[in-house]
C-alpha cells in the first residue's frame, strides 16, 4: 500500500520544476514586499509537513497506527466494503486515514499568491485591501482578507499512495480551485446572505452562545458538528464572507477564514463528504461541511510541522506566535481531510 518515492520520470520532473521555480520565485518575491514568496513548491514540502500526522490510519475499521482518539466520530466503522462498477461488485476492505489535499491561502492584498511565488494575478479589484474599518470605536477591529484555495494532493504528487477509490473527486497536481477576487459574495456580507439564509438563524444569541461549547470541545482535540455555524474559539463561521470582526489575534482572524472558505466550498458544491461508511465507494456532496473531516496545519509564514489542530482550537495552544509581523501577516495553512475507501481486493 505505501511506496517509497522512488526515481521515476515524473519524480524527475518534480524535482526539476520545483528548481526551477525556486530561482523564478525569489526575484518575484524581492519586487513586490506587499506580496512574499511563500515558498509552498519548494523543498518545504518534505521538511515542513508533518508526516506523523498522517496517523492514526484504519484498515477493516481497526486503529493499527497512532491514537484511536484522533480518528473523528463520523469514520467507517465497517470491516470490508462493496463496490459496483456498473453491474460488477468489487469487494474489499475499508481504509482510512487523514490525508494533506489543499492549500488556504489568506491575503490582504488582492491578487497576491504566495503559495505560486508572491506572484500577483491579474484582473482584481485595487480597492479590495487589508482593512475595511467598518467596526466599532477606532474602526480598527474589523478586517478584511481574500482567500485561494489550491489543490494539493501531495500523496498522489509524490506517488507514495494510490487507490483509485481514496482519491475520488480529487485533482493529480497543484492548481488553483478557488479565488476570491471574483465571488462578490466573498466581500459582501449583503450578498452572501443569499448564498447561505440560514445565517439569519445562527446569528440570534442562543445559536451564538452554544459555540462556547464548540469552543470547549476543540480546545480538548474534537469538533461538534451539529454545532455546524461555530468556529470554536475562532469565532462564527457564518457570514461566509472575508468580513471578520472583535479577532483575537491575526492567526485566529486566517484561520476564521480559511474555515469560511471550506464551507464556502461545500455550499458551492466543490468539496465533498468523504467520512463515513457510506462514503467508501466515493464522496458525496454535502452543503454542510462537517468540522471533524478537516485538521489545519500552518505553512507559511512559520510552518506547524510537528503536528496539526482541530477546527476552532484556541491559537494559544498551536499558533499565535507563528505569525510574524509586518513580514508575515499573510498565511497558508496545508488542509487536512479525513478520506474513508474501499481497497478493492479484486
Amino acid at each position: 500500500m505505501w511506496r517509497a518515492w522512488r526515481r521515476t520520470p515524473t519524480a524527475g520532473l518534480l524535482v526539476l520544476v520545483l528548481a526551477m521555480g525556486l530561482g523564478r520565485t525569489v526575484a518575484l518575491a524581492a519586487s513586490r514586499p506587499d506580496c512574499r514568496d511563500g515558498s509552498v513548491l519548494s523543498a518545504r514540502i518534505i521538511t515542513d509537513i508533518c508526516w506523523d500526522c498522517v496517523f492514526p490510519i484504519r484498515i477493516g475499521g481497526a486503529t493499527i497506527a497512532g491514537a484511536s482518539n484522533a480518528v473523528p466520530s463520523g469514520a467507517a466503522t465497517n470491516t470490508v466494503c462493496v463496490c459496483n462498477d456498473g453491474a460488477v461488485p468489487h469487494p474489499g476492505i475499508t481504509v482510512g486515514m487523514w490525508m494533506p489535499f489543499q492549500v488556504a491561502e489568506i491575503v490582504r492584498t488582492p491578487g497576491c499568491s504566495p503559495s505560486m511565488g508572491g506572484i500577483m494575478l491579474p484582473a482584481v479589484d485595487p480597492l479590495t485591501v487589508g482593512t475595511k474599518g467598518r467596526g466599532d470605536g477606532d474602526h480598527g477591529d474589523s478586517s478584511y482578507f481574500h482567500f485561494h484555495m489550491y489543490s494539493f494532493p501531495i500523496f498522489r504528487m509524490l506517488d507514495l499512495f494510490y487507490s483509485p477509490r481514496c482519491f475520488s473527486g480529487m485533482l493529480s497536481d497543484f492548481d488553483i480551485l478557488f479565488l476570491s477576487e471574483v465571488d462578490p459574495t466573498w466581500t459582501y456580507d449583503e450578498l452572501s446572505f443569499f448564498n447561505a439564509p440560514e445565517s439569519a438563524a445562527v446569528a440570534l444569541p442562543p445559536a451564538q452562545m452554544a459555540c462556547l461549547g464548540d469552543a470547549a470541545a476543540a480546545l480538548a482535540g474534537t469538533n461538534l458538528d451539529t454545532l455546524f455555524w461555530c468556529a470554536g474559539s475562532w469565532g462564527a463561521i457564518y457570514p461566509l464572507s472575508g468580513n471578520a470582526i472583535g479577532q483575537i489575534s491575526p492567526v485566529s482572524t486566517m484561520s476564521l477564514l480559511a474555515t469560511r472558505g471550506l464551507a464556502v466550498q461545500h455550499r458551492r458544491g466543490l468539496a465533498t463528504r468523504t467520512m463515513g461508511d457510506d462514503m467508501v465507494c466515493g464522496g458525496a456532496s454535502d452543503p454542510f461541511m462537517a468540522k471533524s473531516q478537516y485538521r489545519m496545519s500552518l505553512f507559511w509564514p512559520r510552518a506547524e510541522a510537528n503536528g496539526k489542530h482541530v477546527i476552532g482550537q484556541t491559537t494559544l495552544v498551536w499558533g499565535d506566535w507563528r505569525q510574524i509581523p509586518a513580514i508575515g501577516e499573510d498565511g497558508t495553512f496545508l488542509i487536512w481531510r479525513w478520506v474513508d475507501c474501499c481497497l478493492e481486493l479484486l
